[in-house]
């Protein structure tokens, strides 16, 4: 006979009550954590995955029964069923439709979501104040076939050369996976195309200074064996797991915030839900001062120009994107018709 499930528990997150059901449902079968693990993983890294989400908009990818489970993608908060405390935010897709995101105010949205099956939180790069101006530049070195999670650190470390002689500071994290994010606080004063556009300048000069390890190829037929820098992480209704958000992974891996000093060093596999909030704990958040300094993209924006004058131009959008404005043609290079003459 099967064993008696644990009673639902009420729980004060944040100066509310979060119902937490089903604690003992295994979640991560590989490593054994439940429900509770997560839930409880998500309160006890609170400070940091919260400077990541307040305030902004938020996908939420959710697993309610267990990653080797049916998963799917939230972004509309359902309008009934819901606490009256959380607040949502509303968002444009490219479409031209829009829907009300979850918009972590306090820790207690980020519970909720948790008692909800969500595993992953992939945040808007704006905040509600501000929905159409990002405040944040995301690099995502994404290494290809051939290349790994140590060839990813290298172009980070091109990358922190190139943003020191700009004057701005980048914030790296573990993506969870192969790969290595590294944030950028802005001013938001630019639209989503225009952070793409300075987003596609800095890649490129990455991809100058060494064409050995660095690509901007959008089509993966033209990477080869490089760490690809995707820009159309930049583009509206595109997000990246954020720091402190467990991954769906069988590892229960957590894209984690690292010094610059100690990337070369780590092993992402060594951040997982049982050791990051201690690590968390004893050393504090990588990321405490990333709100301090907002970067001016002017000097991105310069490049931007310098390249269209030389050439250089728009890349290719996401394939589901509308297509826009002086973006080259939308098909892969081996399948490409010549123009006619």
């Amino acid at each position: 006979m099967g064993g008696t499930k644990a009673a639902a528990v009420e729980i004060e997150v944040a100066g509310h009550t979060v119902r937490l059901s089903s604690p003992d449902r295994v979640i991560y079968p590989g490593r054994g954590f439940t429900k509770a693990d997560v839930f409880h993983y998500y309160l006890a890294v609170g400070d940091g995955i919260m400077r990541a989400l307040r305030h902004r908009p938020t996908t939420l990818q959710r697993f309610p029964d267990g990653i080797e489970g049916e998963m799917f993608f939230q972004k509309r908060v359902p309008a009934r069923g819901v606490p009256p405390w959380v607040e949502t935010a509303r968002i444009n897709f490219p479409s031209g439709r829009s829907a009300d995101e979850l918009c972590p105010a306090d820790l207690a949205h980020v519970a909720w979501a948790a008692q909800m099956g969500t595993i992953v939180f992939h945040p808007w790069p704006v905040r509600a104040a501000d929905v159409d101006r990002p405040d944040e530049l995301r690099v995502d070195l994404d290494p290809q076939p051939g290349t790994d999670f140590a060839d990813a650190v290298t172009a980070a470390g091109e990358l922190r050369a190139l943003l020191d002689e700009l004057g701005a500071t980048g914030w790296p994290k573990t993506s969870g996976g192969r790969g290595v994010h590294v944030y950028l606080r802005i001013e938001p004063r630019w639209t989503f195309t225009e952070v793409r556009r300075a987003t596609i300048a800095l890649a490129r000069e990455l991809e100058r200074r060494r064409p050995d390890l660095i690509t901007t190829a959008w089509w993966k037929e033209e990477r080869g064996a490089h760490v690809f820098v995707d820009y159309n992480q930049m583009a509206r209704d595109r997000t990246i797991a954020c720091a402190y958000s467990l991954r769906a992974n069988a590892r229960a891996t957590v894209s984690t915030p690292v010094d610059w000093d100690e990337l070369p060093d780590v092993e992402p596999d060594d951040f997982h839900l049982g050791s990051v909030p201690a690590r968390l704990a004893e050393r504090g958040d990588p990321h405490a001062g990333i709100d301090e300094r907002p970067w001016d993209i002017t000097p991105l924006l310069e490049w931007a120009d310098r390249d269209d004058a030389t050439g250089s131009g728009d890349l290719p959008y996401p394939p589901d994107h509308p297509k826009m404005p002086g973006e080259p043609k939308r098909v892969q290079p081996s399948r490409a018709r010549p123009d006619p003459a």
